[in-house]
C-alpha cells in the first residue's frame, strides 16, 4: 500500500523523533505530528518546534485536559472502574482520545495512515490500532517500533546522530514513565523484578508516606450527578479540581499502587501507578454511592464496573457495549449529589463523613437507641422466609440419607 501522508502521535522523545525520519525514509511520505496535552506537566510548545525541525510538515499541539476528564475519565469514574480492582486506567483512557484526534486530523489533511510509537507486546498498540479502525475502517496504522531494524535504545541514538536529529543525550533513566492529569505509570528497569521494593526515585507524583505531614488534613468534596464540582466549599472547573486533588493528596503520599497485572497480550507486567487525585476522588465517590444507592443497584454497579474497566483496558472504548454502559451510568448517577469529607494521613485517604439530599440512610431505622422505629418482631418471620429454601433442601437430604 502506498502511503503519501501520515499523522504521528508525537511526544518529542527519542522514539517518536526517530520515527519521523524513519517514516520519511521508508515510505517517502509527508509526516504530520499530533501532541495532546493531557496534563503531563511539561511545556509542549518546544515539542512543536522540534517536530518541524525533525522533518514534520505540520505539528499540531492541543490542550485536551478538559475533554479528557469530562468525556473519558468521568465515564469510568461514574462506575468507580478500576482494572483488576487497582488501576485507575489513566493511560488507557487517554489513548482513544489521542487516536480520535489523530483520525480527525487525518481526515482534514487527507492522510492515508496514522502512526504511533508503541511496542509489540504492550497494551497501547492495541488501544491505538483498534480505536483507529473503529473510527475509520480504511485507515492504515503504522507502528515502526514493531517493524524497524533498530533493536535497542543505543541503535536509535546512533540513528538519530547519523541523521542529525536533535535528542537529549543524557544518562538513560531505567524506568518507562507515562503521565497525565489522572495518573502516572512506571515500569521497566529494576521493577521488572517482582520482588524488588521500589526505591524513592521510582516516585515523582507523590510524597513518601513516611515523609508526609504528621498532622492529618481534611478535604470536603461536593458532587453533582457524580461529577466533582467543589473542593472545600470552592466551586472549580473539573481540570482545577483534579489538579488540586493531585496536589493535596500527593502531599500526603496518597495514591501509590504496586501491582502485577495481566496485560492484554497475555503476559503479566509489574506496574507502579501514582494516582493521588484519582484515589481521593474515587474514595469519596464510592462513599456517596453507598449512601444513595440501594443494595441491588450498588451491587449491579460494582459488577458492571469490572466490565467497564476491561473494555477500556482492552482498547474497546469505541465499542457499543461501552457506549451503552455510559448511558446506564448517567442514569444511575442522576442522584449522586452530595458532600463527602475525607481524611488524608500518611498515605491513606479515609472517608469520615458524607451527606446527600438523596441519602437512603434512615437513622430511626438504623439506631439501637429508644428512637428505633424498626419492628424487631418482624425479624423472626423474615428469617423464616429467607431460610425456607435451605430448610427444604436440608429436609430432602435427611430423607435420602
Amino acid at each position: 500500500m502506498s502511503i503519501k501522508k501520515v499523522v504521528l502521535a508525537y511526544s518529542g522523545g527519542l522514539d517518536t523523533s526517530v520515527i519521523v525520519k524513519w517514516l520519511i525514509d521508508n515510505y517517502g511520505c509527508e509526516v504530520i505530528t499530533y501532541t495532546a496535552d493531557l496534563g503531563q506537566n511539561e511545556d509542549l510548545e518546544p515539542i512543536k518546534e522540534k517536530a518541524l525541525k525533525v522533518g514534520a510538515t505540520k505539528a499540531y499541539v492541543e490542550d485536551v485536559r478538559k475533554e479528557f476528564l469530562e468525556d473519558y475519565v468521568m465515564g469510568a469514574f461514574r462506575f468507580g472502574a478500576l482494572y483488576e480492582n487497582k488501576y485507575p486506567l489513566a493511560t488507557a483512557l487517554g489513548r482513544p482520545l489521542i487516536t480520535k484526534k489523530m483520525i480527525d486530523i487525518a481526515i482534514k489533511e487527507g492522510a492515508d495512515a496514522i502512526a504511533h510509537g508503541s511496542t509489540g507486546k504492550g497494551n497501547d498498540q492495541v488501544r491505538f490500532d483498534v480505536s483507529a479502525v473503529a473510527l475509520k475502517p480504511d485507515i492504515k496504522v503504522i507502528a515502526p517500533v514493531r517493524d524497524w531494524e533498530l533493536k535497542s535504545r543505543d541503535e536509535e541514538i546512533e540513528y538519530a546522530k547519523k541523521h542529525n536529529i536533535d535528542i537529549p543525550i543524557t544518562k538513560e533513566k531505567p524506568y518507562s514513565i507515562d503521565r497525565n492529569i489522572w495518573g502516572l505509570s512506571v515500569e521497566a528497569g529494576p521493577l521488572e523484578d517482582a520482588y524488588f521494593e521500589p526505591t524513592k526515585d521510582v516516585y515523582s507524583f507523590t510524597v513518601d508516606p513516611q515523609d508526609a505531614p504528621d498532622e492529618p488534613e481534611y478535604v470536603e468534596i461536593e458532587f453533582e450527578k457524580a461529577k466533582p464540582v467543589a473542593l472545600n466549599g470552592k466551586k472549580m472547573d473539573i481540570v482545577e479540581i483534579v489538579e488540586k486533588a493531585n496536589e493535596i493528596a500527593g502531599k500526603h503520599g496518597v495514591g501509590r499502587i504496586d501491582v502485577v497485572e495481566n496485560r492484554l497480550v497475555g503476559i503479566k507486567s509489574r506496574e507502579i501507578y501514582e494516582a493521588p487525585g484519582a484515589t481521593l476522588l474515587l474514595e469519596a465517590k464510592r462513599s456517596l454511592d453507598e449512601l444513595i444507592l440501594d443494595r441491588e443497584t450498588l451491587h449491579l454497579k460494582d459488577h458492571l464496573a469490572i466490565k467497564y474497566a476491561e473494555l477500556v483496558y482492552y482498547g474497546y472504548w469505541f465499542h457499543d457495549a461501552r457506549e451503552a454502559l455510559d448511558a446506564f451510568g448517567k442514569k444511575l448517577m442522576e442522584k449522586a449529589t452530595g458532600t463527602v469529607k475525607v481524611k488524608l494521613y500518611k498515605g491513606n485517604a479515609t472517608v469520615v463523613a458524607r451527606k446527600s439530599p438523596y441519602s437512603l440512610y434512615n437513622r430511626q431505622l438504623a439506631t439501637y437507641d429508644p428512637s428505633d422505629t424498626f419492628n424487631h418482631k418482624f425479624g423472626e418471620a423474615f428469617c423464616y422466609i429467607w431460610g425456607l429454601p435451605l430448610k427444604v433442601a436440608a429436609a430432602v437430604k435427611d430423607e435420602n440419607r
